[in-house]
Protein backbone atom coordinates (compact mmCIF):
# COMPACT_ATOMS: atom_id res chain seq x y z
CA UNK A 1 0.00 0.00 0.00
CA UNK A 2 1.39 3.40 -0.99
CA UNK A 3 1.84 6.30 1.42
CA UNK A 4 1.14 9.84 0.23
CA UNK A 5 1.93 13.11 1.97
CA UNK A 6 -0.18 16.12 0.97
CA UNK A 7 0.57 19.67 2.07
CA UNK A 8 -2.22 22.22 2.30
CA UNK A 9 -4.68 19.38 2.90
CA UNK A 10 -7.22 21.30 4.98
CA UNK A 11 -9.06 22.80 1.99
CA UNK A 12 -9.28 23.14 -1.78
CA UNK A 13 -7.17 20.95 -4.02
CA UNK A 14 -5.33 19.34 -1.11
CA UNK A 15 -8.56 18.28 0.62
CA UNK A 16 -10.05 16.97 -2.62
CA UNK A 17 -6.86 15.01 -3.33
CA UNK A 18 -6.95 13.47 0.13
CA UNK A 19 -10.49 12.24 -0.52
CA UNK A 20 -9.66 10.77 -3.91
CA UNK A 21 -6.46 9.14 -2.59
CA UNK A 22 -8.48 7.58 0.24
CA UNK A 23 -10.62 5.92 -2.43
CA UNK A 24 -7.42 4.41 -3.81
CA UNK A 25 -6.64 3.00 -0.35
CA UNK A 26 -3.44 5.02 0.11
CA UNK A 27 -2.03 5.70 3.56
CA UNK A 28 -2.34 9.46 4.01
CA UNK A 29 -0.22 12.03 5.82
CA UNK A 30 -2.23 15.24 5.76
CA UNK A 31 -0.44 18.49 6.53
CA UNK A 32 -1.72 21.96 7.27
CA UNK A 33 -1.97 24.75 9.82
CA UNK A 34 -5.68 24.44 10.64
CA UNK A 35 -5.82 21.51 13.02
CA UNK A 36 -9.60 21.51 13.37
CA UNK A 37 -10.08 21.30 9.59
CA UNK A 38 -7.62 18.42 9.34
CA UNK A 39 -9.35 16.58 12.17
CA UNK A 40 -12.72 16.96 10.44
CA UNK A 41 -11.24 15.51 7.26
CA UNK A 42 -9.64 12.65 9.19
CA UNK A 43 -12.98 11.74 10.74
CA UNK A 44 -14.57 11.72 7.30
CA UNK A 45 -11.94 9.44 5.79
CA UNK A 46 -10.93 7.25 8.74
CA UNK A 47 -12.95 4.27 7.53
CA UNK A 48 -11.24 4.35 4.12
CA UNK A 49 -7.61 4.99 4.91
CA UNK A 50 -4.86 5.02 7.53
CA UNK A 51 -4.54 8.76 8.21
CA UNK A 52 -1.92 10.69 10.13
CA UNK A 53 -2.09 14.44 10.68
CA UNK A 54 0.80 16.88 10.79
CA UNK A 55 0.06 20.43 11.92
CA UNK A 56 2.83 22.88 11.12
CA UNK A 57 3.52 26.16 9.35
CA UNK A 58 5.26 25.28 6.11
CA UNK A 59 7.29 28.49 6.39
CA UNK A 60 9.01 27.20 9.54
CA UNK A 61 11.77 24.83 8.45
CA UNK A 62 12.37 23.54 11.98
CA UNK A 63 8.70 22.56 12.29
CA UNK A 64 8.72 20.96 8.85
CA UNK A 65 11.80 18.83 9.48
CA UNK A 66 10.88 17.80 13.03
CA UNK A 67 7.32 16.88 12.01
CA UNK A 68 8.40 14.72 9.08
CA UNK A 69 11.30 13.14 10.98
CA UNK A 70 8.85 12.24 13.77
CA UNK A 71 6.50 10.21 11.58
CA UNK A 72 5.67 6.73 12.89
CA UNK A 73 7.76 3.96 11.35
CA UNK A 74 4.89 2.54 9.30
CA UNK A 75 4.48 5.88 7.52
CA UNK A 76 8.10 7.00 7.36
CA UNK A 77 8.61 5.85 3.76
CA UNK A 78 6.64 8.27 1.64
CA UNK A 79 5.90 7.09 -1.88
CA UNK A 80 4.03 10.15 -3.16
CA UNK A 81 4.61 13.79 -2.23
CA UNK A 82 2.01 16.34 -3.28
CA UNK A 83 3.48 19.80 -2.75
CA UNK A 84 0.14 21.60 -2.81
CA UNK A 85 0.38 24.28 -0.11
CA UNK A 86 0.44 27.76 -1.60
CA UNK A 87 -1.26 31.12 -1.47
CA UNK A 88 -1.69 34.42 -3.28
CA UNK A 89 -1.66 37.56 -1.14
CA UNK A 90 -2.83 40.83 -2.64
CA UNK A 91 -3.30 41.95 -6.22
CA UNK A 92 -1.36 45.18 -6.57
CA UNK A 93 1.02 46.77 -9.05
CA UNK A 94 4.64 46.23 -8.03
CA UNK A 95 5.07 49.82 -6.85
CA UNK A 96 2.17 49.47 -4.41
CA UNK A 97 2.97 45.95 -3.27
CA UNK A 98 2.90 44.99 0.39
CA UNK A 99 6.24 43.58 1.55
CA UNK A 100 4.55 41.26 4.04
CA UNK A 101 2.47 39.84 1.19
CA UNK A 102 5.62 39.28 -0.84
CA UNK A 103 7.29 37.48 2.06
CA UNK A 104 4.25 35.24 2.60
CA UNK A 105 4.10 34.18 -1.05
CA UNK A 106 7.80 33.48 -1.39
CA UNK A 107 8.00 31.74 2.00
CA UNK A 108 4.98 29.50 1.41
CA UNK A 109 5.01 28.91 -2.34
CA UNK A 110 8.76 28.52 -2.80
CA UNK A 111 10.67 27.99 0.44
CA UNK A 112 7.98 25.84 2.04
CA UNK A 113 7.92 23.55 -0.99
CA UNK A 114 11.70 23.26 -0.79
CA UNK A 115 11.68 22.47 2.95
CA UNK A 116 9.15 19.65 2.61
CA UNK A 117 10.92 18.22 -0.44
CA UNK A 118 14.30 18.35 1.31
CA UNK A 119 12.86 16.42 4.27
CA UNK A 120 11.46 13.64 2.07
CA UNK A 121 13.75 13.22 -0.95
CA UNK A 122 16.70 11.49 0.84
CA UNK A 123 14.54 8.49 1.81
CA UNK A 124 13.13 8.32 -1.71
CA UNK A 125 16.69 8.23 -3.05
CA UNK A 126 17.64 5.50 -0.56
CA UNK A 127 14.73 3.36 -1.78
CA UNK A 128 15.23 4.34 -5.46
CA UNK A 129 11.51 5.03 -5.60
CA UNK A 130 9.12 7.94 -5.26
CA UNK A 131 6.86 10.39 -7.03
CA UNK A 132 6.80 14.15 -6.47
CA UNK A 133 4.00 16.33 -7.80
CA UNK A 134 4.38 20.09 -7.41
CA UNK A 135 1.17 22.08 -7.79
CA UNK A 136 2.06 25.09 -9.87
CA UNK A 137 -0.22 27.44 -11.77
CA UNK A 138 -0.83 28.97 -15.16
CA UNK A 139 0.73 31.97 -13.38
CA UNK A 140 3.99 30.04 -13.59
CA UNK A 141 3.72 30.06 -17.38
CA UNK A 142 2.78 33.69 -17.98
CA UNK A 143 2.67 36.97 -16.06
CA UNK A 144 -0.50 39.01 -15.71
CA UNK A 145 -1.12 42.59 -14.52
CA UNK A 146 -0.72 43.02 -10.75
CA UNK A 147 0.31 39.39 -10.38
CA UNK A 148 4.05 40.22 -10.23
CA UNK A 149 5.35 38.44 -7.12
CA UNK A 150 2.74 35.68 -7.11
CA UNK A 151 3.62 34.92 -10.72
CA UNK A 152 7.31 35.02 -9.79
CA UNK A 153 6.73 32.47 -7.03
CA UNK A 154 4.96 30.11 -9.42
CA UNK A 155 7.62 30.60 -12.08
CA UNK A 156 10.04 29.52 -9.35
CA UNK A 157 7.96 26.39 -8.74
CA UNK A 158 8.19 25.62 -12.47
CA UNK A 159 11.98 26.04 -12.40
CA UNK A 160 12.36 24.00 -9.21
CA UNK A 161 10.30 21.18 -10.72
CA UNK A 162 12.51 21.11 -13.80
CA UNK A 163 15.62 21.20 -11.62
CA UNK A 164 14.33 18.39 -9.42
CA UNK A 165 13.60 16.23 -12.45
CA UNK A 166 17.12 16.73 -13.78
CA UNK A 167 18.90 16.26 -10.44
CA UNK A 168 16.88 13.16 -9.53
CA UNK A 169 17.18 11.56 -12.95
CA UNK A 170 18.51 8.04 -12.51
CA UNK A 171 17.36 7.88 -8.87
CA UNK A 172 14.06 6.11 -9.60
CA UNK A 173 12.02 9.17 -8.66
CA UNK A 174 9.36 10.69 -10.89
CA UNK A 175 8.92 14.48 -10.75
CA UNK A 176 6.14 16.47 -12.37
CA UNK A 177 4.01 19.58 -12.09
CA UNK A 178 0.31 20.21 -12.47
CA UNK A 179 -0.51 23.81 -13.33
CA UNK A 180 -4.19 24.72 -12.91
CA UNK A 181 -5.88 27.85 -14.11
CA UNK A 182 -8.83 29.29 -12.18
CA UNK A 183 -10.05 26.87 -9.50
CA UNK A 184 -12.96 27.78 -7.23
CA UNK A 185 -11.37 27.46 -3.77
CA UNK A 186 -10.43 29.79 -0.92
CA UNK A 187 -7.68 31.16 -3.19
CA UNK A 188 -9.37 34.47 -4.03
CA UNK A 189 -10.69 34.94 -0.51
CA UNK A 190 -7.13 34.74 0.80
CA UNK A 191 -5.86 37.01 -1.97
CA UNK A 192 -8.47 39.65 -1.11
CA UNK A 193 -7.83 39.42 2.65
CA UNK A 194 -11.13 37.76 3.55
CA UNK A 195 -13.38 39.89 1.33
CA UNK A 196 -15.80 37.12 0.35
CA UNK A 197 -17.92 39.32 -1.91
CA UNK A 198 -14.92 40.43 -3.94
CA UNK A 199 -13.61 36.87 -4.06
CA UNK A 200 -16.91 35.46 -5.28
CA UNK A 201 -17.03 37.88 -8.21
CA UNK A 202 -13.86 36.30 -9.58
CA UNK A 203 -15.82 33.14 -10.39
CA UNK A 204 -19.08 34.69 -11.60
CA UNK A 205 -20.34 34.30 -15.14
CA UNK A 206 -18.51 31.07 -16.05
CA UNK A 207 -17.81 27.57 -14.75
CA UNK A 208 -14.34 27.47 -13.18
CA UNK A 209 -12.42 24.32 -12.36
CA UNK A 210 -13.40 22.63 -9.11
CA UNK A 211 -10.88 21.15 -6.64
CA UNK A 212 -12.19 17.68 -7.48
CA UNK A 213 -11.30 18.22 -11.15
CA UNK A 214 -7.66 18.80 -10.29
CA UNK A 215 -7.63 15.98 -7.74
CA UNK A 216 -8.86 13.56 -10.40
CA UNK A 217 -5.99 14.62 -12.65
CA UNK A 218 -3.54 14.11 -9.80
CA UNK A 219 -4.91 10.59 -9.29
CA UNK A 220 -4.42 9.86 -12.98
CA UNK A 221 -0.83 11.09 -12.88
CA UNK A 222 0.24 9.08 -9.82
CA UNK A 223 -1.43 5.88 -11.00
CA UNK A 224 0.45 5.64 -14.31
CA UNK A 225 2.90 2.73 -14.70
CA UNK A 226 6.33 3.37 -13.20
CA UNK A 227 7.98 3.93 -16.59
CA UNK A 228 5.67 6.89 -17.30
CA UNK A 229 6.32 10.35 -15.86
CA UNK A 230 3.88 13.13 -16.71
CA UNK A 231 6.39 15.93 -16.41
CA UNK A 232 4.30 19.05 -16.93
CA UNK A 233 0.55 19.43 -17.26
CA UNK A 234 -1.50 22.63 -17.61
CA UNK A 235 -5.27 22.59 -17.17
CA UNK A 236 -7.87 25.33 -17.46
CA UNK A 237 -11.65 25.40 -17.56
CA UNK A 238 -13.17 25.64 -21.03
CA UNK A 239 -14.06 29.31 -20.53
CA UNK A 240 -10.46 30.30 -19.77
CA UNK A 241 -7.93 30.89 -22.55
CA UNK A 242 -5.24 32.64 -20.49
CA UNK A 243 -4.85 34.30 -17.12
CA UNK A 244 -6.62 37.40 -18.38
CA UNK A 245 -8.92 36.02 -21.10
CA UNK A 246 -12.04 34.40 -19.64
CA UNK A 247 -15.37 34.06 -21.45
CA UNK A 248 -17.90 35.37 -18.94
CA UNK A 249 -21.65 35.73 -19.50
Amino acid sequence: MKTALITGASSGIGKATAKIFAEEGFNLILCGRRKEKLEELKQELDDKSNIHLLTFDIRNKEEVFSSIEGLPSDLANIDILINNAGNAHGLDPIQDGNVEDWDAMMDINVKGLLYVSKAIIPKMIARASGHIINIGSTAGKEVYPNGNVYCASKHAVDAITQGMRIDLNGKGIRVGAINPGMVETEFSEVRFKGDKEKAQKVYEGFKPLQPEDVADIIRFVVTRPSHINIADLMVMCTAQASSTIVDKE
